[in-house]
């Protein structure tokens, strides 16, 4: 039992100490690119202000350079999953993502001071706007794909890609306003009402409202 318990530490240790270093790489690199713009910082003046080695930060970061500004993208998306995936019985999947969605315009790291300027480099820089792209697209992917599961309904189902799509768009919405958080309400309403009157029709969701056809549609 000691030995099991040892090693468990250790393994909680080592991960801990890993978790530390990513952190410290990718804080480095936005603190620079921020400083002196993306396209004027290489990826060895990031490692040696990050105390690594070149090969040390791309075992972190394998996508490169752009990854370092989007350091949050796995956990993110793994995160938006679960929204749908581990909702809790009685919650429909309007509900669930528009909670999700709230929760991260109002987390502490949407409400860093440094997110505005995050956000402008992001839009100056056209690498990082296309692997910005690339990287909502495969959230995308991801979120229509859990859709799919949910509802019973094929993969490639056309209403839960473009519920994805424009799920995540709302993001975008809810940041051009001076309250984000009844942005996204309001963008969540419309939505959930076009998602109600289609999938909830055709296998209704558990907490769902019946829907009734009109005698007019």
């Amino acid at each position: 039992m000691a030995e099991t318990i040892d090693s468990a530490g250790t393994g909680g240790r080592r991960e801990r100490k890993k978790a530390a270093t990513r952190q410290a790489i990718a804080d480095t690199a936005l603190r620079l690119f921020l400083e002196r713009g993306y396209e004027q910082v290489g990826v060895r003046e990031i490692a040696e202000g990050a105390d690594v080695s070149v090969s040390t930060l791309f075992n972190y970061f394998p996508r490169g350079k752009e990854a370092l500004v989007f350091d949050e993208e796995a956990r993110n998306e793994a995160a938006l999953v679960r929204a749908v995936t581990d909702r809790p019985p009685g919650r429909t999947v309007p509900h669930a993502l528009r909670a999700h969605l709230a929760g991260f315009v109002d987390s502490a790291h949407a409400r860093d001071p440094r997110f505005a300027d995050f956000q402008r480099l992001v839009q100056e820089t056209p690498a990082l706007r296309e692997y910005s792209r690339t990287m909502w697209l495969r959230h995308e992917h991801a979120l229509a794909r859990a859709l799919a599961e949910q509802t019973d309904r094929p993969p490639g189902d056309l209403v839960c890609a473009a519920y994805a799509r424009f799920t995540l768009e709302i993001i975008a919405f809810a940041g051009s306003h001076p309250d984000p958080v009844a942005a996204i309400d309001q963008a969540c309403l419309l939505l959930e009402r076009g998602w109600t009157a289609t999938v909830a029709q055709d296998a209704p969701e558990p907490g769902s409202p019946a829907v009734t056809p009109s005698p007019t549609a």
